[in-house]
C-alpha cells in the first residue's frame, strides 16, 4: 500500500500530539501537517497534496464542519470532536468516519482502514473505468465541449480560467459558465502551453487574463485564484521572462 499523507487538525495541543503519536505507529500513513485552525489548514492545503485530513468540528472562530463545506476537491476527512450531536451532519458532509475524543488507539485504527480502503477502491476505479470526457475536441483557436445537452464551442480568446472540482471542470469564459465532465490534467497536457498555464492543483488561467501576482495568489479578471507551490516558479515567469 502507497504512503496515506496526513494533515491533523485541531486547536487542542494535547489532541494534535496523541494523533500525531497514533499516525507514527501507522506504517502506510504519513503526517505532512499539523494546523491549529482551519483557517491555516486551508493555506496548507492550497499548495500540499493530503490524502487523509484528522479534523477537529469545536475550533475557535470557523469550524471544522464550516471548513469543509468551504474547501473544494478536500481529501478524505475524518471528524474529531468531544460532541456527538454532530455526527449526523458529518456524514451528511461525505465524512469518511467520526471519531469521540478521547479518542482510542483501534477506534483509530478502524476509520484509517476504512479510509485506506476508498483510497484504493478510488484507485482501481480511476484504472478499470476511466470515464468518457465531454470535450469533444482542441483546435488551434478554440476547443468544443458537450454539455447541457448542446456542444459549446469555446474559442481560446475568451476563455478565462478553467476550475476543477473532481472529475468535472467548469469553463470559465468571458459570458458563461460551462461544468464538464473533464480531466485537468489533460487539459494541461492540450491546450497550447504559449496561451494556458497551470497555478494550481485545481486551476488552469489564461496567460494573458492574469492582472498581477501577489504572495501566493493571482489576480484574474478581478478574482483572486490561488497559486500552488509547485506551480509558482512557472508563474513567475511570465513576469519576467
Amino acid at each position: 500500500m502507497k504512503m496515506l499523507k496526513c494533515l491533523i487538525v485541531d486547536d487542542e495541543h494535547l489532541a494534535r500530539t496523541l494523533l500525531d503519536d497514533y499516525v507514527s505507529k501507522v506504517p502506510f500513513l504519513e503526517k505532512v501537517g499539523a494546523c491549529k485552525n482551519a483557517m491555516e489548514a486551508m493555506a496548507f492545503l492550497q499548495n500540499s497534496h493530503v490524502d487523509i485530513m484528522f479534523l477537529d468540528i469545536n475550533m475557535p472562530g470557523f469550524t471544522g464542519i464550516e471548513m469543509l463545506r468551504t474547501i473544494q476537491n478536500p481529501p478524505l476527512v475524518i471528524f474529531t470532536t468531544a460532541y456527538s450531536q454532530y455526527a449526523v451532519e458529518s456524514y451528511e458532509l461525505d465524512a469518511v468516519d467520526y471519531l469521540l475524543k478521547p479518542i482510542k488507539l483501534g477506534r483509530f485504527m478502524q476509520a484509517v482502514n476504512k479510509a485506506a480502503e476508498i483510497m484504493k477502491k478510488n484507485e482501481e476505479t480511476e484504472i478499470s473505468e476511466p470515464k468518457q470526457s465531454d470535450v469533444q475536441s482542441i483546435r488551434k483557436d478554440y476547443l468544443t465541449v458537450k454539455a447541457d445537452h448542446k456542444i459549446y464551442k469555446i474559442n481560446f480568446r475568451d476563455l478565462i480560467y478553467v476550475e476543477g472540482m473532481r472529475e468535472y471542470v467548469t469553463f470559465h469564459t468571458t459570458s458563461k459558465k460551462i461544468v464538464a465532465l473533464a480531466s485537468l490534467k489533460a487539459l494541461e497536457e492540450s491546450l497550447p502551453e504559449d496561451l494556458f498555464i497551470r497555478i494550481h492543483k485545481s486551476y488552469i488561467t489564461s496567460v494573458t487574463a492574469i492582472d498581477s501576482l501577489e504572495g501566493n495568489q493571482v489576480e484574474v479578471a478581478a478574482k483572486m485564484l490561488p497559486v500552488g507551490k509547485s506551480y509558482k516558479d512557472n508563474v513567475l515567469k511570465i513576469f519576467t521572462d
